[in-house]
């Protein structure tokens, strides 16, 4: 065998075991993140858009495996008056904190973080009752009427978008508003996964502040197979709590923004080993964890929590 022959297949497997070893991802970027956030499969996706962890999705979130052409050209959400979801206005608390939701469409605006929550919520339930669909021009707010509208900006570029309001969060502290994935991609917040906004309310012309007892919303009547459905699905836990110690993480008088809650919260809390559970009572449905064999115990898994998303539960007896 001649130096040279041999020189290239040495070249060869330095190059095989470069390969198998390396710390880049498909992007080109170094996978050396570390905590709760996620680098998502490499999905098919726009040319240009870079996905990068931190700040925007949590572990196993992020977009679909197939991302569709034509992001560019959805239209913005189109404000209109919509009369407002009833259970939505009712006053609830998560993680210590008490949110006093609104009963009308009324001025609002503010500056913070956006961020936004991809395809492990895709196809689930929002606080309106409607799937949440990470493609269309929609967010999550924690206190605006439900459904509203709000125009967004990138502070930084100055881009803006018109989303309408259908979820609850985002519930983290540094948080103001959670985006849908391609109103952040309009926005320009992919790549780094969240970014500081201006959120302003738009009142669509006459009906500004016409609260939600002042207008009812049309009768929607149920198909026979949607009745069906609803028989079958178990909203409540099944089994009883026993006496121990509890986190209570939130408390709401409609049930189904519990289920929302922890619908949420069991995929941003993927750590969590104890049960999380919905405990009925004096007319509210409180989302609770444990129990916990101590109160030292409890109080740990509640700073990880803090840690994680700048609000402590409460601790509970029983």
């Amino acid at each position: 065998m001649s130096f040279r022959t041999a020189l290239s297949l040495v070249s060869l497997l330095l190059l095989a075991a470069c390969g198998s070893t390396s710390p880049h991802l498909p992007d080109g970027t170094v996978d050396t993140a570390k905590g709760p956030f996620s680098k998502s499969p490499t999905p098919t996706r726009k040319p240009g858009v870079v996905l990068k962890r931190g700040g925007g999705f949590y572990k196993d979130d992020g977009p679909a495996d197939d991302i569709p052409d034509g992001l560019d050209d959805i239209p913005d959400a189109e404000p209109k008056w919509e009369p407002l979801h009833k259970p939505a206005t009712k006053p609830y608390v998560v993680l210590g904190k008490e949110y006093v939701p609104n009963n009308s469409v009324r001025p609002y605006k503010t500056r913070g973080i956006a961020s936004w929550y991809g395809k492990k919520f895709h196809g689930q339930k929002t606080s309106i009752g409607e799937p949440y669909d990470m493609f269309a021009m929609t967010a999550a707010h924690p206190t605006l009427a439900l459904p509203s509208y709000v125009r967004v900006t990138n502070i930084q570029s100055g881009k803006s978008v018109v989303v309408r309001i259908t979820d609850r969060g985002p519930f983290h502290a540094d948080r103001v508003i959670d985006l849908s994935y391609t109103a952040a991609y309009k926005l320009g917040l992919i790549n780094g996964g969240s970014g500081q906004v201006e959120v302003e309310a738009i009142i669509p012309g006459e009906y500004a502040g016409t609260a939600y007892n002042q207008v009812s919303p049309p009768a929607k009547v149920a198909r026979p197979d949607e009745i069906g459905e609803m028989a079958q699905k178990p909203l409540l836990d099944d089994k009883p709590a026993p006496k121990g110690i509890y986190l209570q993480l939130g408390a709401f008088a409609n049930v189904d923004n519990a289920e929302n809650l922890k619908n949420h919260l069991a995929r941003e809390l993927e750590w969590i080993n104890e049960r999380m559970f919905i405990q009925p009572g004096n007319g509210m449905h409180r989302l609770q964890l444990g129990p916990y064999a101590s109160r030292s115990d409890a109080d740990r898994t509640a700073e990880k929590i803090q840690a994680a998303l700048g609000y402590r539960p409460t601790i509970i007896s029983r």
